[in-house]
């Protein structure tokens, strides 16, 4: 079962786990582990898609219980009036705090994408990044004897294909994980020595008004476990408060499913 964070009449938002798919797709035609899918047999109504999260990264997906509802919420997200708030694990130390305006080179897949333009200019692509931890291990990467890691916040102001994975590799800050703009030997060193499979990028907030009553709205998704493993290990426990697991002494666990 997917951990629900919020529920009403209107909208449902689950924590999506990394390596899961929002919906079928041609492309990946022997995946048979979908998000909508799960989400609808678990709820027991039909939910709509408003945004997508890809495959690898983890964290806030809101879909509406109605078309009429899902239209107003994409409304919401085509006219960037929904907060996003991501936050990833990076290669090397990076702790300013900047805006990043890079426009990017539409990414298309060889198969879903063989029909659509060529010769698409760059489009507008605009990130918001603040450095919030560093850490510096005793792990070899390369010909450097120590590996250096970055906790990072990341607010995309538009919302380009693989826009924040692009964005922090231009930055020469890969994220861990990243299989496609990242740093193949860091990946590996990662899984090896931290026991890190997946791709580090979490969404972790959603702010909006609600589509229907127009209550301010803030959806927050916890982290999984190789993010808890690694904020140990990396001393960087407390630093994501609002969206850590629980964890509770012996002989007196909790439901971790419920909110701290």
């Amino acid at each position: 079962m997917l951990e629900i964070i919020y529920q009403d009449e209107w909208l449902v938002a689950v924590n999506k786990p990394s390596g899961w798919l929002v919906h079928r797709s041609w492309l990946d035609r022997h995946e048979n582990v979908f998000v909508m899918q799960t989400v609808r047999d678990q709820i027991g109504q039909h939910v709509f898609t408003v945004h997508r999260l890809d495959r690898p990264t983890s964290g806030v997906l809101l879909m509406a219980l109605s078309s009429e509802v899902a239209h107003l919420l994409s409304q919401q997200f085509e006219n960037h009036q929904i907060h996003k708030r991501y936050h990833a694990v990076t290669r090397g130390w990076l702790e300013d705090e900047a805006v990043l305006d890079y426009p990017l080179t539409e990414e298309l897949d060889k198969i879903a994408d063989k029909h659509a333009s060529l010769d698409k200019g760059p489009q507008p692509a605009v990130t918001h990044y603040r450095g919030m931890a560093t850490v510096e291990m005793p792990v070899s990467v390369g010909r450097y004897p120590t590996a250096r890691y970055s906790l990072v916040e990341l607010e995309p102001q538009t919302g380009r294909k693989h826009q924040l994975r692009r964005h922090l590799s231009h930055l020469r800050h890969p994220i861990i994980g990243d299989s496609k703009h990242g740093d193949l030997r860091q990946n590996r060193a990662a899984a090896e020595h931290f026991g890190c499979q997946r791709l580090m990028l979490h969404a972790s907030q959603l702010e909006l008004s609600h589509p229907v009553t127009g209550e301010p709205l803030t959806l927050r998704a916890r982290l999984d476990d190789t993010w808890m493993q690694m904020m140990s290990q990396f001393g960087w426990r407390g630093m994501l408060s609002d969206i850590e697991k629980v964890e509770f002494a012996a002989g007196n666990r909790q439901d971790e499913n419920q909110e701290p």
